[in-house]
């Protein structure tokens, strides 16, 4: 398995699929054909149907300004649901074609090209690392310490500085968010608005959902953010790991292995499922997300590694199935609201996996297993194509269009 350290990506919002992606992707291609004098690119499936919305178009053309792109939303024999076609000419002479997907979490996949393997873990499972763990007398945050480089540290840190400035940045902001749909940012009031003789448990869901909602409103608005593992699901780790570094006073030393611990469930995720909402719905996203934070906060807690695991497996088991709508191809509803459901959710993962950790039944592998099939399953107007659920009742009823 490849190191965790391309699990965190810091970039531009909204979505790590439809703009980090293509994004890096243009990047590449401009750097293979630097002497061409035209580019143009198809966007495919889910990169067709919500591209405008959540601007892949302008992310292309940040690396390739001359870009022409067109929108292919018919096409439905495609090899992955985030497909791009860059069609490079010079002095009207067809130089290359290349198709590129778009797999999750701004990573890429080049038709024809075989996939960068590191393997710096041997293990492919997480019930391989569990017994390494239990056999070595280690927690997860060594294990993954003892696997990756000495660059490890400095990688973690600078994704955590960049989940606090989104945090940060997303409280002090206010006004509507782009896209049309007039959502206000609520990050602030939510952080403010303290209720009358407020009990300690609101305390903690306000808080936690407003630095959520910080993070996420930010990624709306085309700011910098982290992939956790993507940016539509970019809110969940930072705001529990910001309350419990600011609100309970955990170290920032402590973080970071919490963060590697959470690094490593989202590899694991991905290695063996999915992490695109096009591929598998939100399940994938926020279900990975709420997952990788269960675990981390479990890990920060000091809970064993059953416990992790057991923390990890309830929380995304609870969002199996989970579709992904967003109305109007924006980031915006429902997936800010979302994220902080989903950061309460990790909590309350970790609360139950303390006590009962030993009567489970399903593991974490079976349980990541059954997300990927489910994903499969699910019709594709349910993954990020902005054809159903919310997105489609809501134009039927707002006469939204949705891209």
């Amino acid at each position: 398995m490849n190191s965790i350290k391309t699990v965190y990506k810091i970039g531009h919002g909204p979505s790590s699929s439809h703009t980090v992606g293509p994004y890096i992707a243009a990047r590449r291609m401009r750097g293979r054909y630097p002497d061409a004098d035209r580019f143009r690119v198809t966007l495919y499936g889910s990169l067709a149907l919500t591209g405008q919305g959540h601007g892949t178009a302008k992310a292309i053309r940040s690396a390739i300004p001359e870009a022409e792109i067109a929108f292919d939303r018919d096409e439905r024999n495609l090899p992955h649901p985030n497909t791009m076609l860059f069609e490079v000419f010079q002095g009207g002479k067809l130089l290359a074609v290349q198709r590129v997907f778009s797999i999750g979490g701004g990573d890429l996949r080049y038709e024809g090209e075989p996939e960068t393997q590191d393997d710096v873990y041997p293990q492919q499972n997480f019930s391989a690392m569990a017994a390494e763990c239990r056999t070595r007398g280690i927690t997860l945050a060594q294990f993954v310490r003892q696997h990756e480089d000495d660059q490890l540290d400095a990688y973690l840190k600078e994704s955590w500085e960049a989940m606090k400035a989104s945090v940060r940045c997303g409280l002090a902001a206010e006004g509507v968010l782009p896209g049309g749909l007039n959502i206000t940012r609520k990050a602030k009031m939510l952080f403010e608005k303290r209720c009358y003789n407020e009990a300690d448990d609101i305390t903690l869901n306000r808080k936690i959902a407003s630095y959520a909602y910080a993070v996420c409103e930010e990624n709306a608005d085309e700011g910098i953010v982290v992939t956790a593992p993507t940016c539509g699901s970019c809110g969940v780790l930072p705001a529990v790991m910001y309350y419990m570094c600011y609100d309970r006073g955990f170290p920032e030393n402590e973080i970071l292995d919490a963060l590697a611990v959470s690094a490593l469930i989202g590899n694991v995720i991905r290695t063996n499922a999915s992490i695109s909402g096009a591929e598998c719905g939100c399940q994938a996203e926020i279900g990975s997300a709420c997952s990788m934070t269960a675990a981390g906060l479990a890990s920060l807690f000091g809970l064993n590694v059953d416990q992790v695991e057991y923390a990890a497996e309830i929380a995304m088991e609870h969002n199996l199935g989970l579709t992904c709508d967003p109305v109007g191809g924006l980031v915006q509803i429902p997936c800010i609201e979302r994220n902080a459901v989903a950061a309460m959710r990790a909590i309350s993962s970790v609360n139950i996996s303390r006590f009962l950790y030993s009567t489970r039944k399903i593991s974490f592998d079976d349980v990541v297993a059954t997300m990927y099939r489910t994903g499969l399953d699910l019709d594709s107007r349910y993954k990020e194509t902005a054809h159903g659920g919310l997105a489609q009742i809501y134009k039927e009823e707002h006469g939204s269009e949705s891209d």
